[in-house]
């Protein structure tokens, strides 16, 4: 069955939207490493994308490109990435809300609904734990130091060095003292 032009703009913008997404949990992965709920929840915005692209493979309809896939969104700290996913979520799920006034066809409103309700019932409550968390103890992105790797290469080979010393000297008064040193 072709789809109507309003349900293509729909799907349009669903697809945009969970790119967005993807990004923008992507760039707190990026500055912060695999950090909950941000890892599980950029996977499932990779599935939400391909429940999306799914529709459009079914009916022949040619799918948007990723036009956040470069974008970095910076953050000041874990508080501000997880308040910016709350607000996300419910931008996302009111979007949802509003696209299935317009749509009519049953496997795309049987999407729309899913995503909506991952997003309501998953996601943002994740965020919004993590942002209540977090505002108790918040964590920051560390700063870039030029020679950072060189400082702490040579903290590990100091303090190995230190360690291998103490160790012969140790091994070496104990063998004096029983007479074979």
């Amino acid at each position: 069955m072709a789809l109507s032009p309003t349900t293509i703009a729909a799907l349009h913008t669903a697809l945009d939207d969970e790119y967005r997404a993807r990004a923008t949990y992507r760039s707190v992965l990026h500055t912060y490493g695999q950090v909950a709920p941000f890892t599980v929840i950029a996977q499932a915005e990779q599935r939400h994308i391909d429940a999306l692209l799914a529709l459009y493979t079914a009916h022949a309809v040619p799918a948007i490109a990723d036009r956040w896939q470069a974008q970095r969104f910076v953050f000041a700290d874990l508080v501000d990435a997880c308040e910016s996913g709350v607000s996300g979520e419910i931008g996302n799920y009111r979007m949802y809300d509003e696209l299935l006034t317009q749509v009519t066809e049953p496997d795309v409103r049987d999407v729309f609904l899913n995503l909506r309700n991952a997003s309501a019932f998953n996601h943002l409550p994740a965020f919004q734990h993590c942002a209540a968390a977090r505002r108790q103890y918040p964590v920051r992105a560390p700063a870039a130091r030029p020679g950072i790797l060189a400082d702490s290469t040579l903290a590990l080979l100091g303090g190995t060095l230190l360690g291998a010393g103490l160790t012969w000297w140790l091994h070496k008064r104990r063998l004096t003292a029983l007479g074979r040193g």
